[in-house]
């Protein structure tokens, strides 16, 4: 319990030195008593006119313009704090983004990974712009269709456009177990927890249910030592709480994380970033300084729900 105190606190001493306003606003949400309108107060500064998110919300990608990418991101901070008021400005405007048909393709049936305006600004490697058909995925498609289905007006077409899309996802899910890739199951998983919030019969939920068991499990990396310095899939990037769906059978895996978390928190209160951008762009110190906040934030609430 000593050893949790003093990770909390020298992690605190680095978020209240480091963060950005929104990590700060987190951090206080889960840890501080503090109010989810002080999150959203600080989301808000990265929303655009159209409704869309830019300006680095994804701390890897500095585009200031709206995207599919930072408009998940945004989304899933909404879902962080379980805020889902469809008469917010903040998600009256997700919305009204995403049924404007931006950075959407019809032909695939699903909005951009990267975007054009990308290459205008600094990003990682992974958020080069590309149009090839190879490059389409359900990262992050199948969340925004979630986040859809759970405060859109049931009568509008973007609800039944949300659907459409999520039908549509499904169907590529149940014939790809497991493919392997955390990032597109882990919108999978949101858009399991929408479709279970909005109570809908849209696709058969057990099997949607064992399908992500399944999918889970084969991407959460079971080599431990290499979670000390590998990008790697761990169990809290799928498990928050012992009430998880995911939590059966990897119990051991999670206690093991807790004891990493503690072990390998660096002596200013942060964590290592396991990556950099793989290219010339001079600002990944920047980037890595906001990710550690990210981090802190995630690591400290897996901390409090299972040790």
């Amino acid at each position: 319990m000593n050893n949790n105190k003093q990770l909390f606190e020298k992690a605190g001493k680095f978020i209240y030195r480091n963060a950005r306003p929104i990590e700060l606003a987190l951090w206080r949400y889960h840890f501080e008593n503090g109010s989810k309108e002080d999150v959203l107060t600080a989301l808000a500064a990265y929303q655009n006119e159209d409704g869309g998110f830019g300006h680095a919300l994804e701390a890897d990608c500095f585009n200031p313009n709206s995207c599919p990418i930072q408009t998940w991101d945004a989304a899933e901070i909404l879902k962080e704090i379980d805020f889902k008021d469809g008469a917010h400005p903040i998600i009256k405007g997700i919305l009204r983004y995403l049924d404007s048909g931006a950075d959407f393709s019809e032909k695939y049936g699903q909005w951009l990974s990267s975007v054009k305006s990308n290459e205008k600004y600094p990003h990682a490697i992974w958020w080069n712009y590309s149009d090839q058909e190879k490059d389409f995925c359900y990262n992050p498609t199948a969340h925004l269709a979630g986040f859809i289905l759970r405060v859109a007006d049931k009568d509008s077409s973007l609800y039944k456009k949300g659907e459409k899309i999520a039908l549509q996802a499904y169907d590529w899910f149940k014939a790809h177990v497991p493919f392997g890739d955390n990032h597109t199951t882990a919108c999978f998983v949101s858009l399991y927890d929408y479709l279970s919030e909005a109570g809908t019969e849209l696709v058969d939920m057990e099997e949607f249910k064992g399908k992500l068991i399944e999918e889970v499990n084969f991407n959460i990396c079971r080599d431990i030592e290499k979670w000390k310095t590998d990008y790697v899939c761990k169990p809290s990037k799928f498990i928050q709480s012992k009430d998880s769906m995911f939590y059966k059978g990897n119990e051991e895996l999670v206690e093991k994380e807790c004891e990493l978390i503690v072990e390998c928190q660096l002596e200013d209160g942060s964590f290592i970033v396991p990556w950099t951008w793989c290219n010339e762009y001079k600002e990944f110190p920047l980037a890595e300084n906001w990710w550690k906040s990210v981090f802190i934030v995630n690591n400290l609430r897996f901390v409090k729900s299972f040790c």
